[in-house]
């Protein structure tokens, strides 16, 4: 058995490393500038350090993310605004760009897609399916975020193993989707109160953000 077979044994054997995104660096031209508009955004400043003349950076996190921004001064080769596809997850995308236009941003009217690759259609989707509908912003530099509804998970996208909500309001959510399919549940046993509803509701919870398909 050569060697690399053995490799491929040992690493289809064991657990893959893990391995988290946790920053993408930000092209911008001037730091306090953006500095402000990701502060008036909201999102949280982790760090602001200076090391002499040619170095600075600045590190913002968005509300309730596992990942980071970083830009500054002498962080970056790539040209500034050049940044595009940065995708920011929201669970109401009317809620996430009204609070963004109440900051003085400008965004985007809500459009959604057909499906990938397929040409922008102006209002949500209209299943309001998850990942169909979207919204744009710029920062002053031009690069550009894209804010997209996600409700239900794909199947696989996340570890059906573990389950958990970035804030308050995303977990609000699931319990509303949970209550209106528990609403059609009861309808269909014939209207009879479910004694066990905590439990569908838990299991209905746990089954749509692993991507599974839920108790009927």
């Amino acid at each position: 058995m050569n060697q690399t077979v053995i490799d491929r044994d040992v690493a289809s054997s064991t657990r893959a490393v893990d391995m988290k995104l946790e920053v993408i660096v930000l092209p911008v031209s001037n730091v306090e500038r953006a500095k402000r508009f990701y502060g008036d955004l909201g999102w949280r400043l982790d760090a602001d350090f200076v090391v002499g003349a040619d170095f600075h950076a600045v590190q913002f996190t968005p509300p309730s993310s596992p990942a980071s921004i970083h830009f500054g001064k002498g962080v970056t080769l790539a040209v500034p605004g050049s940044a595009r596809g940065l995708y920011l997850v929201v669970s109401d995308i009317a809620a996430a760009r009204a609070e963004l236009v109440s900051r003085g941003v400008e965004v985007s009217e809500v459009f959604h897609r057909a499906g990938p690759g397929k040409p922008a259609i102006s209002g949500p989707d209209p299943e309001r399916r998850s990942y169909f509908t979207y919204a744009t912003f710029s920062d002053p530099d031009g690069n550009e975020w894209l804010l997209q509804e996600v409700t239900t998970r794909f199947p696989g996208r996340v570890d059906g193993n573990t389950t958990s909500f970035a804030s308050a309001s995303d977990l609000a959510s699931a319990f509303r989707r949970a209550a209106s399919a528990h609403g059609e549940h009861e309808a269909r046993t014939g209207g009879q109160r479910d004694e066990n509803w905590p439990d569908w509701y838990a299991t209905y919870m746990v089954a749509e953000q692993a991507g599974k398909t839920p108790p009927l």
